[in-house]
């Protein structure tokens, strides 16, 4: 104990100490120890090797909600404001529903990731024989006091969709229109029963002359299950209104159900519920959120990437595009590894919803990214939910419910000796 001597009381005879100033000792040495045994334990952790019991800040490369690498501090500013605005659950009183499906953007992707079934969104088909003023085109199934939730109407068409990943849209952004439309090929020239094609789509009027997929004539679409959306602008703005029920000054009417509106009054928050700012700030956020880095590379890696070629499921998930200028210069001028085209397929019967959206048909599905794959079990409690409604659990059991075009393709991947299955399934989860 004479390593402990400096403290009062410790090391030293008490024969002729009184029972009074025995207890002033005892008090003062408790005090002592409850100060030093916590930092005797740390150090003991450490020295016995047990450092690994202390949390630690994961890698950019490991999360979803991470800026991408090159950012100024303006715009690292930006990327804050926007996280908090993303993250924000809207109460009542500041303007949530009627009708709405969440709280905030957080709520519906898992730490920036795709979706889980219980964040699934229900669209109502487009066809001829549905008027839209029965509900639509999403279902909001969940309503504040006063308001009445929608439910399908009968006999109708539907499409359940996951909520996608968000991060690395500024990237999808920053490719050029010219680079998408070159990869088409609608009439199967090429003769590899590949006919992939740009949604066309007309944006809404609110979208502003000076963002990226305004116009007043079709143009590329690149965002959403179908390519359906062409700005991001509109992308944050629809989410807002249909997915939350909050207003801005681009949709500043309420969203309520037709068919059983709320009772006056019941939505008191002043239209529009957020401000530009805020809805800037939410875009510029997804802009500047970076892809999450793709695994290692191993020898089986390597040899699924080849197989990957070989099979042509790289004719659809198109590995790398170059991005063009962007007033955000880190997303200017640099490759993309992304592995999607952008395009319509036809992916047969058994994934169709026969829900239009612009230009694709009931049919018709964008090529999915690939990005992000390696963590995504990380944010959805150990689980993989793939395709446009999550009901593929495994990447192997995405590949085998493609179908229509992608069949011969499907077909050539199930030919394979299990091993090579096994090394593209490796690569492809690795990205």
């Amino acid at each position: 104990m004479a390593g402990w001597s400096h403290f009062p009381g410790v090391g030293r005879g008490r024969s002729h100490a009184s029972p009074c100033n025995e207890a002033v000792q005892d008090a003062v040495l408790a005090r002592h120890l409850a100060r030093f045994i916590p930092l005797v334990l740390v150090v003991a952790f450490v020295g016995w090797g047990c450092s690994g019991l202390l949390t630690t800040e994961p890698s950019p490369g490991e999360r979803f909600d991470q800026p991408i690498d090159g950012l100024d501090n303006g715009e690292l500013g930006d990327f804050q404001d926007g996280q908090i605005q993303f993250r924000k659950a809207f109460t009542i009183a500041e303007g949530l529903g009627p009708i709405f499906n969440n709280v905030s953007c957080a709520s519906c992707h898992s730490g920036d990731g795709r979706g889980m079934p219980e964040n699934i969104l229900t669209r109502i088909s487009r066809t001829t024989d549905l008027a839209l003023d029965l509900g639509g085109p999403q279902i909001e199934d969940k309503a504040i006091p006063g308001a009445h939730p929608e439910t399908l109407p009968d006999g109708v068409l539907v499409s359940r969709r996951l909520p996608p990943p968000v991060f690395g849209v500024g990237l999808i952004e920053a490719i050029p229109e010219s680079a998408i439309v070159a990869g088409e090929d609608p009439n199967d020239a090429n003769g590899d029963g590949i006919s992939g094609r740009v949604n066309w789509v007309i944006p809404p009027a609110f979208v502003p002359s000076d963002e990226i997929g305004a116009g007043t004539s079709p143009r590329v679409g690149r965002f959403g299950r179908k390519a359906q959306v062409t700005s991001l602008l509109q992308q944050t703005v629809d989410a807002y209104h249909q997915d939350i029920g909050i207003t801005s000054s681009y949709r500043s009417a309420d969203n309520d159900n037709p068919l059983a509106p709320a009772v006056p009054g019941t939505d008191g928050a002043p239209d529009p519920e957020v401000g530009d700012g805020q809805v800037h700030d939410v875009m510029q956020y997804m802009r500047m959120l970076a892809p999450p880095s793709p695994g290692e590379h191993t020898a089986s890696r390597d040899h699924g990437e080849a197989l990957f070629t070989q099979v042509r499921c790289a004719s659809c998930h198109t590995p790398t595009f170059h991005t063009g200028p962007h007033d955000i210069e880190t997303l200017s001028n640099r490759d993309v590894h992304i592995y999607s085209d952008f395009l319509l397929h036809d992916l047969g019967e058994e994934l169709a919803d026969h829900r239009p959206d612009g230009s694709a048909d009931g049919n018709e599905w964008r090529t999915a990214p690939l990005w992000g794959l390696r963590i995504t079990r990380e944010f959805l409690k150990g689980d993989l939910f793939l395709l446009h409604d999550g009901r593929a659990h495994s990447v192997y059991d995405a590949i085998r419910l493609h179908g229509g075009e992608a069949a011969p393709v499907r077909d050539a991947f199930l030919a394979l000796p299990a091993a090579d299955q096994s090394a593209l399934i490796d690569f492809v989860e690795s990205r």
